[in-house]
């Protein structure tokens, strides 16, 4: 694999390239205005936006922003569609082909075959490899203080020209970086190339992680990371190397819930409490789902109930309690339901 990306931006720029692209940001949204309006006259459309790029005329709208507030208050911003056509187009055809095969190993966000769950499985494994080791040993669990809304966009973009020698695509992705905001920080949550230009911001920690300290127990899922060490004094010691590595060369800090301590303890980690026999629910999750049983079952007394919703909303939590040790936690919410018969049971 060559070491920079060189000429392909024009060779990607394609009618072929972008009708792959308009599927993949349509998918599960056909009904939606703004989609059916591009496609009722896809042809021009997507011609117009490729002579856009190609004569440098092109400019990302405006966004549409909005707040969500599960699991903390967060700012959304949504570009309009043909926006999202033009990210799918560029990370596909760039990013994914080329960043992503230079990651480590355990980094697990926003990467096809890995996810939540594989990082779950994978600490897991980590805590017993240390259990059988060490037997007592330390963790270091750290997360990046409002990470998207910190992220530097000369060293974002710095990152990404080391790796990017054609000069059209460069252009290209500064635009992407640098349009429609002045801030000199912060990229926006809800973009789909805002999660890949944040994994490969933290990727140059993973590489620091692994390269140079030499840490063999470490995982990362986004800007959430743990190490696991043998003592006490080296949790202390690699915390103030890598608060200085990020203050440094990222212009990153970490939260104040970052922190270390006994292996005993458990790692709370991608929404379950990790440990090296079992695995449990983190509270919130818990407390979501006895949230929704009660408004459910509200709905249900005065008929107003979507069942369609209910069953997509209860088979994804069950789906996620099901990779920890919830039998008897699954079955007493489900004994909760008034309608527990239209529920899958087990």
């Amino acid at each position: 694999m060559s070491k920079t990306i060189k000429k392909s931006f024009y060779d990607k720029l394609t009618f072929i390239k972008f009708i792959e692209a308009h599927k993949r940001a349509a998918d599960g949204k056909y009904q939606k205005r703004e989609v059916l309006k591009f496609e009722m006259d896809l042809e021009t459309n997507i011609t117009t936006l490729i002579y856009k790029i190609k004569n440098k005329t092109y400019h990302m709208g405006k966004y549409r922003e909005f707040y969500v507030y599960e699991p903390k208050k967060r700012l959304i911003k949504s570009l309009p569609y043909i926006d999202r056509v033009v990210h799918q187009w560029y990370v596909e055809e760039f990013i994914k082909p080329f960043f992503i095969p230079r990651f480590i190993k355990d980094t697990y966000a926003c990467i096809d075959d890995r996810g939540a769950h594989k990082a779950v499985e994978r600490m897991q494994h980590y805590l017993r490899l240390m259990k059988r080791k060490y037997d007592s040993y330390y963790v270091l669990k750290c997360d990046i203080r409002k990470y998207f809304y910190s992220i530097n966009k000369d060293i974002l973009f710095n990152i990404l020209k080391k790796k990017i020698s054609d000069k059209e695509l460069l252009l290209f992705t500064r635009l992407l970086i640098y349009d429609n905001d002045d801030s000199d920080t912060g990229i926006p949550i809800g973009n789909y190339t805002s999660q890949y230009f944040a994994n490969i911001y933290l990727n140059e920690l993973d590489h620091f992680v692994k390269d140079k300290l030499k840490i063999k127990y470490y995982i990362r899922y986004m800007d959430d990371f743990v190490l696991l060490l043998k003592t006490k004094e080296e949790a202390k010691e690699y915390m103030n190397i890598i608060i200085k590595f990020l203050e440094e060369k990222l212009k990153l800090k970490l939260n104040n819930k970052s922190k270390y301590y006994k292996s005993n303890m458990g790692v709370d980690f991608c929404g379950y409490r990790i440990y090296e026999t079992h695995r449990l629910l983190r509270k919130r999750s818990k407390n979501k789902i006895k949230k929704l049983i009660k408004k459910w079952n509200k709905f249900y007394d005065i008929d107003t109930l979507n069942y369609k919703s209910v069953l997509l909303r209860w088979n994804s939590w069950r789906g996620h309690a099901m990779h920890a040790n919830t039998y008897n936690l699954r079955k007493k919410y489900l004994n909760k339901v008034k309608f527990k018969n239209y529920l899958e049971i087990e």
